[in-house]
């Protein structure tokens, strides 16, 4: 991305026609599925204004790059239909924040990215639309809920794009595709304008090639927005100027929970290879424990689910989304609608998490899901007294076949076991390329700090990307 903004500010290329080459590629990349929404009038008459911008001498680091957002993030004018058949239609009349303040930037939004529905999945299968394809191998998984993302920028039709993590939707599917994904401390992006699935959990973040390009794209991305109840009035750091700082001194620990035997031996590897790096960069390794890490997965889909179906409570067919055709009563129309608006895996949670709050079972599934909640988030304090950063895969395996996992969806969750975790506990964590398996597809590491060090995260994952390639490695038919 910072190549492209050079180029810009050289006048070796304008925004317009920029904006019409990633055009031009996402229309011959279309079976990829990464889109729900390619506005190409739309980008190229905000590119014709970021070119009279730079000319007038306003342009900054973003301005006239393109951006794609994904299609949970509110969009005035364009469709924000949540991978769901609910909002296939659906065309919001304001802007998120985030969108709000990267348009601010004078970034180009070329289109609205695939996402498994509500961002419920770990794959993008649950899509409305169609499964999003991994550009390594369009067999595969490009990873959930932010797979279309994930898909576009591997494949470069973007240089950068926008995701949610509820339980390590950026992590995962940047780990699949090869990317640098960041999940930033929650309450360090708004989600106004972003649709709930999970709102203690959910958070925006930067999807890119790179640190430094997700360090921009953060910067824009940041800051307290009094329209979020969520958002925390805390200073903005400069992630960019972070970016320069040593490793030297650093410990990241390693929990031996990370890496069981549930890991496949080529992601294994390729993580203590990587690890091996950051010692070379100065950094001491130790060995550490999150004991009550493995009950993550079963704590998450306790209260994400519950939190699900108090969110989605709003779509009833009534004031907006989809209503279906024939209906006695109003009760009927309500069954009706979300029986044929809502998917399998939304209804499942929807129905879970109701299940979860009902009287005679709140204290027996919610309460003790939250109070696990604050044990795993105690175990990350403590061992924090032991170490400045914690490392592991950032998913036991490369990316699954399509259709792999969709019958089974305890081995489905399971893909985001070692993520779900810093959500539950509300800090950083960011995933980076350290290799690839056998078969060629990308592996990626997990790099978790303590809440708002999104600066010394970004920092690692940059000073370890300047003394590797694997970011700048691309699937062999988008080079």
């Amino acid at each position: 991305m910072s190549a492209l903004s050079a180029m810009l500010e050289r006048g070796e290329i304008s925004s317009v026609e920029l904006i019409q080459c990633f055009l031009d590629r996402i229309d011959r990349s279309q079976e990829l599925n990464a889109f729900i929404t390619v506005d190409a009038e739309g980008a190229l008459t905000q590119a014709q204004s970021a070119d009279r911008s730079r000319a007038n001498g306003h342009a900054g680091a973003l301005t006239g790059l393109p951006i794609a957002h994904k299609d949970i993030f509110c969009s005035r004018g364009l469709k924000t239909t949540c991978g769901s058949r609910m909002l296939e239609d659906f065309v919001s009349p304001y802007d998120a924040t985030v969108v709000e303040r990267l348009a601010d930037t004078g970034t180009v939004l070329v289109g609205k990215t695939n996402m498994d529905e509500f961002a419920m999945g770990s794959s993008t299968e649950t899509s409305w639309f169609g499964p999003a394809r991994n550009p390594w191998s369009r067999s595969r998984v490009a990873g959930g809920s932010s797979g279309g993302s994930a898909a576009a920028v591997a494949a470069r039709l973007v240089p950068v794009a926008t995701g949610t993590d509820t339980g390590g939707s950026i992590r995962q599917p940047a780990a699949f595709c090869g990317l640098t994904g960041l999940k930033p401390s929650y309450g360090r992006v708004s989600r106004y304008g972003m649709i709930a699935y999970a709102s203690s959990l959910d958070q925006g973040g930067p999807i890119a090639q790179s640190a430094e390009d997700a360090a921009l794209l953060l910067q824009a991305m940041a800051g307290f927005d009094p329209r979020d109840a969520t958002s925390l009035d805390k200073e903005v750091p400069d992630y960019t100027s972070a970016l320069k700082q040593p490793v030297a001194g650093l410990t990241i620990g390693l929990p031996k929970e990370f890496f069981d035997s549930s890991v496949d031996e080529s992601v294994r590897y390729a993580s203590h290879a990587a690890l091996a790096e950051f010692e070379k960069l100065g950094a001491r390794l130790t060995d550490i424990s999150l004991p009550n890490s493995a009950a993550g997965i079963p704590c998450f889909y306790v209260i994400a689910p519950a939190e699900a179906s108090s969110n989605l409570s709003r779509f009833d067919g009534v004031r907006y989304g989809y209503r279906t055709e024939s209906y006695r009563d109003l009760n009927e129309m309500y069954e009706k609608t979300r029986a044929e608006g809502f998917g399998i895996e939304v209804k499942r949670r929807i129905m879970i998490g109701t299940f979860a709050l009902s009287a005679g079972y709140y204290d027996a599934y919610y309460r003790k899901a939250q109070q696990i909640r604050q044990i795993i988030a105690d175990d990350f304090r403590e061992a924090f007294r032991h170490c400045d950063y914690i490392a592991g895969p950032t998913s036991p395996t490369t990316a699954f076949a399509l259709g792999e996992k969709t019958n089974d969806p305890v081995s489905m969750y399971l893909s985001d076991i070692f993520t779900i975790t810093a959500n539950l506990a509300g800090i950083p964590a960011i995933s980076i390329p350290v290799g690839f398996d056998n078969t060629g597809l990308p592996i990626g590491l997990q790099l978790t700090g303590q809440s708002f060090d999104e600066p010394g995260l970004l920092k690692l994952a940059h000073r370890y990307q300047q003394v590797t390639d694997w970011h700048r490695h691309l699937p062999k038919d988008f080079s």
